[in-house]
């Protein structure tokens, strides 16, 4: 890489550190969409594993009359318990989902939350936790590789102009809800997709914006 695309890159970085948004968020709509399809069919409960902060179970609470959030960090599950201590259907646990033995459920839901997690052993659990009928909706982070460019490029010209439109004036702090522990995510998006339609055979996925995938699958049988 030249040094004049280096200082490019390194100056799109500094602007999109003081203009900071949520890329899950953006996808909260996708989710929130699922989850009423879901509740119009007669689902009742929903399970947002690695809940974070709690910014998507106040959204699922408006929608479903219980809602579960599982989030093994302590500190953020604490946080997402405040966040929350007004909902009376609203439930923070934290435990790590491998250890996680819950009722089942008519939604569960990852938002950059399946990449810190084993990803067969995870969507298998899944099938089990999911009630007939039921849906899992996936926002995941997956591997970078060459087939990822255009979608990485189009994200890095479309990231400050949606970052300029939501901090117009710029801000050096980070919000609340994007303070969650992140990691690096190790499949690829090739490798999370095989395995998703092994696993769950008729699984939709597919490449979207913001360095994020998109995978939804319903459970067989009647509800």
């Amino acid at each position: 890489m030249s040094r004049a695309s280096q200082t490019a890159l390194a100056a799109l970085a500094r602007f999109n550190d003081a203009h900071p948004w949520s890329h899950n968020d953006a996808y909260a709509a996708v989710v929130l969409h699922h989850a009423r399809r879901v509740r119009a069919a007669g689902g009742t409960e929903a399970l947002d594993v690695g809940c974070g902060t709690g910014n998507l179970v106040r959204r699922l609470a408006d929608v479903f009359p219980a809602v579960t959030g599982i989030e093994r960090d302590v500190p953020t599950a604490e946080l997402a318990r405040r966040t929350t201590a007004d909902l009376a259907n609203v439930s923070i646990l934290t435990q790590p989902f491998d250890e996680f033995h819950g009722s089942r459920y008519d939604l569960i839901t990852f938002v950059a939350v399946l990449h810190h997690l084993p990803l067969e052993a995870t969507l298998e659990k899944v099938r089990e936790l999911l009630r007939p009928g039921g849906r899992l909706v996936v926002v995941g982070v997956s591997r970078e590789a060459p087939a990822d460019l255009p979608w990485s490029i189009a994200s890095m010209i479309l990231n400050p102009i949606v970052g300029i439109a939501k901090s117009p004036r710029g801000s050096q702090a980070i919000p609340t809800h994007m303070t969650a522990p992140t990691a690096m995510a190790a499949e690829s998006f090739e490798q999370i997709a095989l395995a998703a339609k092994r696993i769950l055979p008729g699984a939709r996925i597919g490449r979207s914006l913001f360095w994020r995938y998109r995978l939804s699958w319903t459970a067989p049988g009647p509800r």
